[in-house]
């Protein structure tokens, strides 16, 4: 993985030197649109800083396609800070360009990646207690979720974090997963034995198997064709992530789990946090701040209306009996060292 990822960003800066003389775009986005809706990112060209100051590339990576608002949600960061910071400049890199989840991961620690958009869950072979804040049932609502991400927890994180020289910078509100099926499901029996698609997390894995059924971890990128293929025949993620890959494709059954109010964080190398000025890394801070907020608003605005809306592509919506949730808790629960804690954070 190490090494597919220092390849990638070796041709990223071979291209970039070639484009030093002419009128080439950088190899991802550097901005995002001014305006406020959920628009394709584009890029921008905010004013140089004066010449005399040393300027810092940097590379923030992210397995998300451009149409998904966690992508818009990153342009626009990197749109600010490049407006007000003066010695670094961030270039994006959407879609996996730089890698699958795992090599995000590691490349952040390493310095490989400088920023990384991620689940929390993706570093727990570091962070063991990072993966249990993406637990199943784990927060009683996205406010929950917020209050001790953006609060208290997150120094508690950070603080383990610190031994991978990572630092968490924002947590912010991917979704609520569900369920989505070649099949209906409406009860805890209808998913055993179906292969349903993970991320590559050991607690994704666990819960799958609560159900009855088989994990398949698989990067995002690859999905859509498993679907297509029947190499799964499930997988989960909020209805947002659903319509963006237009999963709706191959997959017609939309079975509301709620099983995940998920996070998702930014993650900085901690030398490269260290390394800015004071005044850059209040820019930067204040930047994922103003961002944050704007992707938990436009995904609970969107999550209002997404089930009724996606009935247009054929897709058919149902609620599940409760025997999911109840055989999932008990499965989850004892190994998951802070839940009691979480809950008191509500």
């Amino acid at each position: 993985m190490k090494k597919l990822l220092t390849a990638v960003l070796a041709a990223c800066m071979a291209l970039s030197l070639a484009a030093c003389g002419g009128n080439a775009n950088p190899p991802a986005n550097s901005g995002a649109n001014s305006g406020s809706g959920s628009g394709t990112p584009a890029g921008s060209n905010p004013p140089a800083p004066p010449s005399n100051t040393k300027v810092v590339e940097l590379k923030w990576g992210s397995v998300h396609p451009e149409t998904q608002v966690v992508t818009q949600m990153m342009m626009k960061a990197i749109e600010e800070i490049n407006a007000n910071a003066e010695g670094i400049h961030i270039t994006g890199y959407p879609n996996g360009v730089l890698g699958g989840s795992s090599d995000l991961v590691e490349g952040v620690q390493e310095g490989l990646v400088d920023i990384i958009t991620e689940g929390p869950a993706q570093f727990a072979a570091w962070v063991p207690k990072a993966a249990q804040v993406e637990a199943p049932y784990l927060w009683q609502s996205v406010e929950h979720m917020q209050k001790a991400l953006n609060g208290g927890y997150k120094d508690t994180l950070n603080e383990l974090f610190q031994s991978i020289d990572v630092r968490i910078m924002g947590s912010f509100y991917y979704g609520t997963r569900q369920l989505t099926a070649n099949k209906p499901v409406n009860t805890l029996d209808d998913l055993k034995g179906m292969k349903i698609r993970v991320p590559q997390s050991d607690l994704y894995v666990k819960m799958v198997e609560a159900w009855g059924a088989a994990a398949t971890p698989m990067n995002i990128n690859e999905l859509y064709m498993a679907l297509s293929t029947g190499t799964v025949d499930a997988q989960e993620n909020p209805l947002t992530t659903y319509e963006s890959y237009k999963f709706y494709e191959v997959v017609k059954n939309v079975i509301l789990t709620d099983h995940i109010i998920c996070p998702n964080m930014i993650f900085i190398n901690n030398d490269v946090w260290n390394a800015m000025s004071e005044h850059d890394q209040q820019v930067v801070q204040t930047a994922i701040d103003n961002a944050v907020k704007w992707q938990d608003e436009q995904i609970i605005e969107a999550e209002k209306t997404l089930a009724e809306d996606l009935k247009q592509y054929d897709v058919v919506v149902t609620t599940p009996d409760d025997t999911i949730r109840e055989a999932t808790i008990p499965y989850i629960k004892p190994s998951i060292e802070d839940w009691d804690y979480i809950q008191t954070l509500a």
